[in-house]
């Protein structure tokens, strides 16, 4: 691994822009046409929000608060706010109000740049609540004409301060930068907040230039790929893959065209590195699987049997053997009749590194993508370690494993099975509270609250949450989500919360996938009118109650499912049931649906 330089981002960006000027960071879709932005349009973007900021107020050590869902201007304010010195805090767009005002609240932020008028509106809701808000700046002034102008600022008028500035002073900004120290704090990632209040991670320029390197040495990361960046820029994992690589190593960033949009982007970009959440292969992998059931019986049976090739030589090369002459020639056949036109349908045909990361995922999940020849592997990293921490490396990939350290990571496992790590990606601390950090890290060892276990090949693999194990009645010791992740395999369950905490046995509340559900009432003439209704069909249930038996029949009998309930209602962020990234909150849910729950025992305990 390279040495660490000792300079900050924003001296890392200007270093980046030098030697890539001309070529293209950054392409946006907007109304069906590709955007370019140069490095040296990029840097030009940055210094010209950063003193038009300036100009406005801000200073080192200030906090700008970002809500808008990822696009230019969220990386443009980004690094803006990071070269002068100050800190920048990303808010999840899909928060409610409530939400978006505790987080502007409690990092203390000066000034909020929103994407539009409902992002906006989220502010000016409580904007009597945020004294410290001095102005609202705003990227898409559509339907604010007649907003108080005291309160809000075009995104493109702060630009426009900042070219007059660089106009009169045009060392202002590099001076601003060359300012800056290793040690500063320079963004907070507020965590997504499973159990209480979200706490704010004070991450610096030391911790990303450490976790970034690590990352390069695993990923082999360089100019010649690319991106999609779709995931929320709130969260370090999409930050890492959005501004801090492409600055190290200069690739090209493509922000799809919107979220609902992401497949077809895929297929148009065809990114050569892609981060998906569990949730992302899950979907793909049971759009798949829907579309096959509706296939005719002719392209059934020729799937199946290239899916069987596939299987057999994905399972080779996990194994680290290799392929026989007969075996090559079938995955050939098998290529160019089925598993290409897969592998492009999820728009992956091109990808070189790809991964899943953020929450436990099914190895089933990813063995399916292995078999169409995506070799997904499955990587590990909290927010309080900068991001990544753990990835298969190479070809070294060993399915339900998270893989081994990157290189700037140590680590161990207490005698709780607790994963302990320690390094310079480690974080500074939570911002504006002292006894949380003290407990997180001790004697410079993070304490991860995740259980692990190391195999006899030095792979690590994560058990469950510690706070989230079960202990049954009979003193049985049950990770959750291995359940949980097994059941979300099937293309009708959306969620699955396992329950049995001082319990006889185990019960699930289940989620239907609205969707695949939707169009199997369809198929088998179910006539349904929303979600509760089709969630209350007994043969909904029934089909459901076959997954479940299935899952079941792969567990020991203690950790079966014996009972389950069909939620009624979809799990939502704005009801705070879920984070927004998708992770249940556990706490909430079994308080909420607290009466469900003690139906799933009643007199049967």
């Amino acid at each position: 691994m390279a040495e660490l330089s000792g300079k900050t981002l924003g001296q890392l960006f200007l270093e980046r822009v030098s030697k890539r000027g001309s070529q293209v960071a950054l392409r946006e879709k907007d109304l069906g046409i590709w955007q370019r932005v140069t490095w040296n349009q990029y840097r030009d973007h940055v210094a010209h929000f950063a003193l038009g900021l300036q100009s406005l107020g801000f200073h080192r050590g200030s906090r700008l608060a970002i809500i808008s869902e990822n696009r230019r201007e969220w990386l443009y304010a980004d690094l803006a706010a990071i070269c002068l010195g100050g800190i920048s805090v990303g808010v999840y767009p899909t928060s409610p109000y409530p939400e978006v005002h505790y987080v502007v609240e409690h990092c203390e932020a000066r000034f909020v740049v929103c994407e539009d008028q409902e992002q906006t509106d989220k502010i000016m809701e409580v904007w009597d609540q945020l004294p410290k808000v001095e102005k609202i700046i705003v990227i898409d002034m559509k339907g604010l004409r007649h907003y108080p102008r005291d309160r809000i600022i075009a995104f493109s008028e702060v630009e426009k301060l900042g070219r007059q500035l660089d106009a009169e002073d045009p060392q202002r900004f590099n001076q601003e930068v060359n300012s800056g120290q290793v040690e500063d704090v320079c963004i907070m990632v507020y965590t997504s907040g499973t159990t209480g209040k979200p706490k704010g991670a004070m991450i610096n320029h030391r911790n990303i230039e450490s976790m970034t390197l690590g990352s390069i040495d695993a990923i082999g990361a360089g100019p010649d790929d690319s991106v999609v960046s779709y995931l929320p820029l709130c969260h370090v994992a999409e930050k890492i893959f959005s501004l801090f690589l492409p600055i190290f190593v200069g690739y090209t960033v493509n922000f799809a065209e919107s979220i609902a949009t992401i497949q077809a982007d895929l297929r148009e970009i065809a990114p050569s590195i892609f981060l998906g959440v569990p949730r992302i292969w899950e979907k793909l992998q049971s759009s798949i699987v829907i579309n096959i059931k509706e296939a005719t019986r002719l392209q059934r049976r020729l799937y199946t049997i290239c899916m069987d090739i596939g299987h057999r030589r994905a399972g080779r090369l996990l194994r680290g053997q290799s392929l026989s002459l007969g075996l090559k020639i079938a995955d050939w056949m098998a290529y160019w009749l089925v598993l290409r036109a897969l592998q492009n349908y999820v728009g992956l045909r091109r990808v070189r590194f790809c991964f899943s990361a953020a929450a436990k995922v099914s190895p089933e999940v990813l063995r399916f993508f292995h078999d169409i020849g995506i070799r997904v592997k499955e990587g590990y990293g909290m927010t309080e370690s900068s991001g990544l921490s753990f990835i298969h490396m190479g070809e070294d990939i060993k399915l339900g494993t998270v893989g081994k350290p990157i290189s700037t990571i140590d680590f161990a496992i207490a005698d709780d099975g607790e994963l302990l790590m320690r390094g310079d990606p480690i974080f500074v601390g939570y911002f504006k509270d002292e006894e949380a950090t003290r407990k997180t890290v001790v004697n410079g060892w993070l304490h991860t609250g995740d259980v692990a276990a190391l195999d006899e090949d030095g792979h690590l693999s994560i058990i469950d949450r510690k706070k989230d194990i079960i202990i049954t009645s009979g003193g049985k010791n049950i990770a959750p989500s291995e359940i949980e992740n097994a059941l979300k395999v099937s293309p009708y369950i959306k969620e699955a919360i396992v329950i049995g905490e001082g319990r006889n046995y185990l019960g699930a509340l289940i989620q239907i996938d609205f969707e695949n559900v939707g169009k199997w009432a369809t198929d088998h003439r179910l006539p349904y009118t929303n979600f509760k209704n089709l969630s209350a069909n007994p043969k909904v249930r029934a089909l459901i109650k076959e997954e479940v038996d299935a899952v079941n029949n792969r567990f020991a009998r203690v950790e079966n499912i014996r009972r389950f309930r069909l939620l009624t209602k979809e799990l939502d962020h704005d009801d705070d049931e879920m984070t927004a990234t998708l992770k249940v909150r556990r706490a909430n849910i079994y308080d909420k649906f607290v009466k469900d729950i003690e139906e799933l025992y009643g007199a049967n305990e």
